[in-house]
């Protein structure tokens, strides 16, 4: 990390500083708006835009080309939406200086995992995300990435938009 780095967290612990935990679902965008309508005219805070792609193992595919093919299509289209939520954003008044956007290609096995390393990371006071809108049996079986973040979140409030 550098000296940049960590003045910028500095300057952030001083704001407040809103990790908004996105994907191309509209739960997610739902999420997005809601910042925008809730922060408009603030300031003070800082936002990052957070998206995480879970790294395919090298046996999902048949080859490496085709893995790093599917890894590219991901990114660009996750790009271009993360662009989108950013311009909501903006939209609502608040300026480029206060907006980061992070998209994470990593190996995990849990998002809400992963969400909330980069969380810890960042310092962030409040983490937001959309719920995903799964069955209780779905969520029973598979989890759910908001439940997670809601039952393991540490040093920080949370937000579950619908």
């Amino acid at each position: 990390m550098s000296e940049h780095d960590f003045g910028d967290l500095a300057r952030r612990d001083t704001e407040r500083h809103l990790l908004i935990a996105v994907d191309e679902s509209d739960n997610s965008r739902r999420a997005v708006m809601y910042v925008a309508d809730f922060f408009t005219g603030n300031q003070d805070v800082f936002i990052t835009l957070l998206s995480i792609i879970p790294e395919p193992t090298e046996d999902f595919f048949p080859t490496e080309e085709k893995r790093q093919q599917w890894l590219t299509e991901k990114r660009t289209a996750m790009d271009k939406i993360l662009a989108g939520y950013k311009e909501i954003l903006l939209s609502a008044g608040l300026k480029d200086e206060q907006i980061e956007i992070r998209l994470s290609i990593r190996p995990c096995t849990s998002i809400g995992d992963a969400i909330l390393e980069e969380q810890a990371k960042l310092r962030c006071c409040i983490v937001v995300v959309g719920r995903r809108g799964i069955s209780h049996n779905e969520e029973f079986l598979f989890g759910s990435t908001s439940s997670k973040i809601l039952h393991h979140a540490n040093h920080c409030a949370v937000m579950v938009v619908e």
